[in-house]
């Protein structure tokens, strides 16, 4: 089994050394003049104008006249169809444009690998001024072994490249390490080298590139606007993910989930890593098989770990170490890294934030509420729709509080078996709209129902929220679900996913950093969300 493991024996890079390069696409030279305006507004520190992507291109008059009106340095592809680009015609064509840009001192081109020999061939002898020929690879469709990419690194060199790209398809995310431990090799050796693996999973090859030595990476102008599966928008990449702090030194931090997209914790955590000055970066993690992602990325680079939908049972097993309530719970949702030996270490801050979101919720339902030791969910019927790792957080909970817990699930035998473990009754989903023993309710949704982009489905239907006198939903995205919408309707109290995800990112944010939640930043940094 690889296991991802960095090194850096070179002198140490500066933070911001990794170069943001904004992708240029348009139908015409006017269009991507104005691009390239928006990208230099944005940050980026140079632009890839694909001239693949121009429906009337003249050579010689168009890069004439980008590259004297260039207000930001210029890296010029032309890439055909055979490695995933737009253009259509004749190779020698192709590559007589890219020569020219080098003739009138453009500052990067890329050529293919399988045709750099021949490229190369034909400017041997000649003065081109000092651009930089980036020889590339593209495989769309995996990421190939370490011994194989090392291999396809020293290829690329032996063409007499000034800057190694290798962009890769990530079928999943542990094949980013792959990329990262060529990325560390080659920094090592001061071989200039872009390392990319294309799609969702391969997000933090294009962020985390900043860490292990990477030359550049791409950031779009708009979302969705890509000329590769998977870019950052250069604003995310700013903004969100403070690019320009990542550095060799920089801990690693993420949401590990499938789906993982949704979430809000990245907007969350690295918002507030920035505020308190602590060198952390906080991404997406889409994960298919946990204990393979743990496995891999085995590194002291990578700290800790926030666990969402559908892995929170399975890191249970997954941890050296569970803390004793997430052990009792059976299910966690944030996994640290011991620094002293490495070992990790699994806890549950799921059912502190939504248990004490639903208590001030029931306390702001009642008119004289408040004012007692005991807890407001004590002696009331807690139903609680999910089985999964964040419904037996709730159940938990509530038991805890001294509920009556009802756990309804689609598959009743998994709500019986968490019934039977907290000492609770038990109900097919199915048969939750006709259970209603006594008014004054409390319903606890803990599955994605109803999440983007299915935010027409719910749980229940809305005759039967009459029996309730509080609702939540642990969805947030959106914050007001279409069930809590008919719950409000029906006259019960609601409580939003977004209270929930507070409480248990504050309990995340101090076992990260060891550094007190800085509560109302994080409250301000929700309110925009």
């Amino acid at each position: 089994m690889f296991q991802f493991t960095s090194s850096f024996c070179s002198p140490i890079m500066r933070k911001s050394e990794t170069l943001i390069c904004v992708p240029i696409m348009g139908d015409s030279i006017d269009i991507m003049k104005i691009n390239i305006n928006k990208a230099k507004l944005a940050g980026a520190d140079l632009v890839e104008i694909r001239l693949d992507s121009l429906k009337i291109f003249h050579p010689s008059q168009h890069l004439n006249t980008l590259i004297k009106d260039r207000i930001l340095p210029q890296l010029f592809t032309y890439r055909p169809k055979w490695e995933g680009g737009m253009y259509d015609g004749d190779d020698n064509k192709r590559l007589d444009v890219l020569r020219l840009a080098m003739e009138l001192g453009a500052d990067y081109v890329d050529v293919e690998l399988q045709v750099a020999d021949q490229f190369y061939d034909s400017i041997r002898g000649k003065t081109l001024n000092k651009t930089k020929v980036i020889v590339s690879s593209h495989n769309y469709q995996h990421t190939p072994s370490v011994e194989d990419l090392g291999k396809l690194v020293a290829r690329i060199q032996a063409t007499g490249a000034d800057i190694v790209k290798i962009a890769t398809t990530a079928v999943e995310i542990t094949d980013v390490a792959r990329m990262f431990q060529i990325m560390v090799d080659s920094q090592v050796r001061c071989v200039p080298f872009i390392g990319l693996a294309m799609g969702d999973r391969g997000l933090i090859s294009r962020i985390l590139c900043a860490k292990f030595g990477g030359y550049l990476t791409f950031g779009t102008l708009e979302s969705g606007v890509v000329s590769a599966p998977g870019q950052p928008t250069i604003k995310d990449l700013l903004d969100l993910y403070n690019f320009r702090q990542v550095g060799p030194d920089t801990k690693v931090y993420g949401i590990i989930g499938k789906p993982v997209s949704h979430s809000k914790s990245p907007i969350l955590h690295n918002g507030a890593f920035k505020s308190v000055g602590f060198d952390g970066v906080y991404v997406f993690l889409l994960v298919d098989d946990l204990a393979n992602f743990l496995r891999t990325y085995s590194s002291t680079d990578f700290v800790g770990f926030s666990v969402t939908i559908p892995h929170k049972e399975a890191a249970v097993k997954c941890c050296d170490e569970v803390d004793p309530v997430a052990k009792s719970i059976g299910a966690v949702n944030c996994i640290i890294r011991r620094p002293t030996d490495g070992k990790l270490i699994g806890y549950n801050t799921d059912y502190v934030g939504a248990i004490s979101a639903i208590e001030d919720g029931v306390l702001r339902g009642r008119l004289n509420g408040g004012g007692t030791a005991v807890s407001p969910l004590a002696g009331k019927i807690f139903v609680v729709i999910g089985a999964g790792g964040a419904g037996k957080a709730l159940a938990y909970g509530a038991k805890e509080k001294g509920a009556r817990v009802v756990i309804a699930n689609r598959t009743y035998d998994r709500a019986r078996e968490l019934a039977d473990v907290i000492g609770g009754d038990a109900l097919a989903l199915a048969d939750l709209d006709n259970y209603h023993p006594e008014d004054g309710m409390i319903l606890a949704n803990t599955t994605s129902i109803g999440m983007q982009p299915n935010v027409d489905e719910t749980p229940i239907s809305k005759h039967a929220l009459k029996s309730y006198s509080l609702v939540f939903d642990a969805v947030y995205t959106p914050k007001m679900t279409r069930l809590l919408k008919e719950a409000e309707e029906s006259g019960a109290t609601v409580v939003t996913g977004l209270e929930m995800f507070l409480g248990q990112a504050y309990g995340q944010f101090e076992k990260f950093t060891g550094m007190p939640a800085p509560k109302q930043l994080f409250k301000k940094i929700t309110e925009n969300l």
